[in-house]
């Protein structure tokens, strides 16, 4: 067992206490894929030679860790690769790791009376199909002709639908993957006619999004807006900012405008999504410096309320539209 998928327990309350957990994990080894908001994937093969210890062991210390340091508990699973340290996860609960054997016979057990839609990567449809031809779980979708798999669900997916029944793992851990995007969605309890509510959802959206990425110490070049309507059908918009921003007042400015060149006249939209895209890091982007001190007072204004939110929740400091 040398991957260990870990999931802090409280989640932590905003996106800057991540990184601060994900050090933890990097003072047993550098290959440390974080799984926002509230995961990462660790492989200690490395960490097992060094500290004579294998990972069930390094989980309980950094379980200790965790609560000592930061306050919260781990559920870890364990497991020889990352699929099996993901599914793993699913057993575990705060306080005990559940582990998978790396042993061919301990795996195939595991897996064997799991339903196929605990697999990761099968989806609702694929999942459907299966089961319509009796191959509900992943002992029989092992032992099921590859012909059929591939007939049934494609000759790539099937291949590899196979192979991870049989416990075949070909995944690894990515250190420092980062997400190349950013979402926040805003759905309508009624579908919404009512323009004014509309803004405050995307000001509500852009904020977050902001945060989101000054907690991880990004900015974005491109934000797209999806207009969802009654109907079901939906609008789509992007928008190509002038400079990479986490600035939530060039968001909102962004959304803003895209949202008025659509025209809507009493849409009954069901939900408004923004999405950031085009993430890279803040160090690398260039800022236009500008004269207007009102700007320069925004920026600050907006540094307190992060450290503000970061201690005290997501709803600390807000602009007086949302307070109500």
């Amino acid at each position: 067992m040398t991957i260990l998928c870990v999931r802090f327990q409280p989640p932590p309350t905003h996106e800057a206490a991540l990184p601060g957990l994900l050090g933890l994990l990097e003072e047993f080894t550098p290959v440390v894929e974080a799984l926002p908001p509230d995961g990462a994937l660790a492989d200690l093969r490395g960490a097992e030679r060094y500290f004579g210890r294998d990972a069930v062991e390094l989980a309980s210390v950094i379980r200790v860790r965790a609560l000592a340091l930061h306050g919260v508990d781990c559920a870890i699973g364990a497991g020889p690769g990352p699929m099996l340290a993901r599914m793993a996860l699913r057993d575990a609960r705060p306080g005990v790791t559940r582990a998978v054997s790396g042993e061919p016979d301990a795996v195939a057990e595991f897996l064997a009376g799991r339903p196929v839609a605990a697999l990761p990567g099968v989806g609702p449809a694929t999942a459907r199909t299966l089961c319509e031809y009796g191959l509900d779980t992943l002992g029989r979708v092992a032992g099921a002709p590859l012909s059929t798999l591939q007939r049934l669900i494609g000759a790539k997916a099937g291949r590899e639908l196979l192979e991870k029944a049989n416990g075949i793992d070909r995944g690894r851990v990515v250190p420092n993957a980062v997400s190349r995007s950013l979402a926040a969605e805003r759905p309508f309890d009624m579908d919404e006619l009512d323009t004014d509510r509309h803004r405050r959802a995307l000001l509500s959206a852009a904020g977050e999004i902001g945060a989101r990425l000054r907690a991880v110490e990004k900015v974005c070049r491109t934000l797209t807006l999806t207009v969802r309507y009654a109907d079901r059908t939906s609008t789509t918009r992007s928008r190509t900012l002038a400079e990479p921003t986490a600035h939530s007042a060039a968001l909102t400015g962004a959304a803003y405008g895209m949202y008025e060149a659509l025209g809507l006249q009493r849409a009954r939209v069901r939900a408004l999504a923004l999405r950031a895209e085009g993430l890279t890091s803040a160090d690398q982007a260039a800022h236009q410096l500008t004269f207007d001190p009102v700007d320069e007072k925004v920026r600050r204004i907006e540094e307190v309320a992060d450290r503000a939110r970061a201690k005290f929740g997501p709803r600390a400091v807000m602009p007086g539209t949302l307070a109500a």
